[in-house]
């Protein structure tokens, strides 16, 4: 992945499918289109001769999926408006919460 900084701005460029896949991933958890976008703190430090590993938090995020006491009566996908992510649910399964609130089945 190609990083690309000019003052105040960040590029990043992925050039394989697989960094592709999870930019789209980070720019999903980041985005909010209604509310606040997610913001990245860093964590620790960035020594290079070290451990050529930079680590991030986003703030915002839950730990773990939280789930409704809704549950689908029979398969479905939900998506969540507000980011675009999408679960396959089984009949039975708790609807999930995205982005403050339940995600909607689709038709």
């Amino acid at each position: 992945m190609k990083i690309l900084v000019d003052k105040k701005i960040v590029e990043f460029q992925p050039e394989t499918p697989q960094e592709t896949a999870d930019m789209e991933a980070l720019w999903q958890t980041m985005v909010d289109c209604v509310a606040d976008n997610r913001r990245m703190e860093p964590i620790g430090e960035y020594i290079p001769s070290k451990s050529n590993v930079a680590r991030f938090i986003i703030d915002s995020v839950p730990e773990k999926t939280v789930y409704t006491d809704d549950q689908v009566q029979e398969e479905c996908t939900v998506v969540c408006t507000i980011c675009n992510k999408y679960a396959h649910l089984k009949p039975g399964d708790s609807i999930p919460l995205c982005c403050g609130r339940p995600m909607e089945v689709m038709d």
